[in-house]
């Protein structure tokens, strides 16, 4: 079941209260699951159940996305304030350095938080920040026009499309190589979740500025692209190989940007196995 945790972060004007929603089952070392851009915790519901057997599971809603509320006023939505809350976050649920996969911008939050020495083994699905300028400006348009598309579209029609694998298909065959297999209850709940954002606009902002160019040693690191990934080209990967010479690269056949939906079993297994 969904809970909130609450923790004090430090900032230019003294400390702030940022409150977090996240879900945690089953047990074993524990494991936090970090979401990309405009999604939510649930973007793991197709392998928590996997990963529950053998860990324990904390997903997360990042500050201003999902059920999380927004950061408090004087706090940036960047990489210097929002992996320092997430290593609070761990401490405020009595998790000591816990194993870290993270999709996207979870996936450039994993690898920030091993940089940090503030978990013990990083897998990072698709992670941003391997991109060129040229990749990123079209990443975050097309970021960007999903974001518009979700605020604009009434949720009846968002709920009408949904109710069919190619309504799936014209809501989310951005991120999901297989939209069809999607929920139609999952596709309407994230598209208000990407509407409802809070923290979406300035973490895209921030972004403008982010590239990941400095080695992660002392800990297993896990790369893993999906090989029909239309967001961030799997070309990317092979440079994330380059700058972090000692991570494991996976190739995610017939995967897309968000992979955990397209093979479940084997995102699950990569996931596990980075983290043994």
């Amino acid at each position: 079941m969904p809970a909130t945790v609450s923790f004090s972060v430090p900032s230019p004007h003294g400390p702030r209260t940022v409150t977090v929603s996240y879900a945690r089952v089953g047990a074993g070392e524990p494991l936090l699951l970090l979401h990309g851009i405009g999604h939510h915790r649930q973007a793991w519901d197709p392998v928590v159940d996997i990963l529950a057997t053998e860990r324990d599971v904390i997903a997360v809603d990042l500050p201003g996305f999902g059920a999380s509320p927004a950061l408090p006023e004087g706090l940036a939505y960047d990489l210097s304030t929002v992996v320092p809350a997430l290593g609070s976050l761990c401490e405020a649920l009595g998790i000591e350095r816990p194993h870290v996969a993270g999709n996207s911008l979870g996936g450039l939050l994993a690898l920030e938080l091993g940089r940090e020495k503030l978990v013990r083994s990083v897998t990072a699905l698709a992670p941003a920040g391997f991109w060129t300028p040229v990749e990123r400006r079209y990443a975050f348009t097309v970021l960007s026009a999903m974001r518009q598309a979700a605020r604009n579209t009434p949720l009846p029609v968002v709920e009408r499309l949904s109710r069919t694998a190619a309504g799936r298909t014209v809501l989310t065959s951005t991120i999901y190589a297989r939209p069809g297999r999607r929920s139609p209850e999952a596709v309407v709940a994230e598209t208000l979740a990407l509407a409802r954002a809070e923290g979406f606009a300035e973490t895209l902002r921030a972004g403008t500025s982010v590239q990941f160019t400095e080695d992660v040693p002392g800990l297993p690191v896990t790369v893993a692209w999906g090989t029909r990934d239309r967001l961030l080209l799997y070309r990317q990967g092979v440079r994330a190989k380059r700058i972090i010479p000692g991570a494991r690269l996976v190739r995610l056949p017939g995967c897309g940007h968000v992979p955990m939906n397209d093979d479940p079993a084997l995102v699950a297994r990569v996931i596990l196995d980075g983290s043994r």
